[in-house]
C-alpha cells in the first residue's frame, strides 16, 4: 500500500499567487490532467510564481472537489474562496477559464477544485 505523500509543483501568475498568500485563494481551479490526477488530500504543492520564480511557497491540499465542467464547479463552489472578490464576483463566468484550458481538454479530463492551506 503506497499511502506515501507527494510533493507537486505549479506555476501561478501574480495575481492569484498573492491571493494565496495572503489568504484570500484557498480554492487552486485546475484541469484534471495526468498531473493534478496525482495528487492526493495531505500532499504538498508548491506554487512558484510566474513573474519571479524564486518566489514560491508551500501549501497542503485539504480537500479535492472533481466536476465534469467549470461549469459545474462554478455552480457549487464558492467563488471568493477560487480567487475572484467582492469586486469582481458578479462577472464571474466558468468561461473565463476558457483562457487557460480549451473546452476540448475540459471535456476530456474533467476539471478540480483544490482546496489548500498555505504552510
Amino acid at each position: 500500500m503506497n499511502d506515501k505523500l507527494m510533493n507537486h509543483r505549479m506555476n501561478l501568475n501574480p495575481e492569484p499567487f498573492a491571493m494565496i498568500r495572503n489568504g484570500e485563494k484557498t480554492i487552486e481551479l485546475r484541469l484534471n490532467d495526468e498531473k493534478r490526477q496525482l495528487i492526493k488530500i495531505n500532499d504538498e504543492i508548491e506554487f512558484i510564481n510566474t513573474d519571479d520564480e524564486s518566489e514560491n511557497m508551500l501549501c497542503k491540499v485539504t480537500n479535492i472537489y472533481h466536476f465534469a465542467s467549470f461549469d459545474d464547479l462554478y455552480k457549487e463552489l464558492p467563488l471568493l474562496k477560487c480567487g475572484y472578490t467582492k469586486h469582481n464576483i458578479l462577472n464571474a463566468k466558468s468561461s473565463d477559464m476558457n483562457q487557460y484550458y480549451s473546452i476540448e481538454k475540459q471535456s476530456e479530463y474533467g476539471v478540480v477544485g483544490i482546496e489548500i492551506e498555505l504552510l
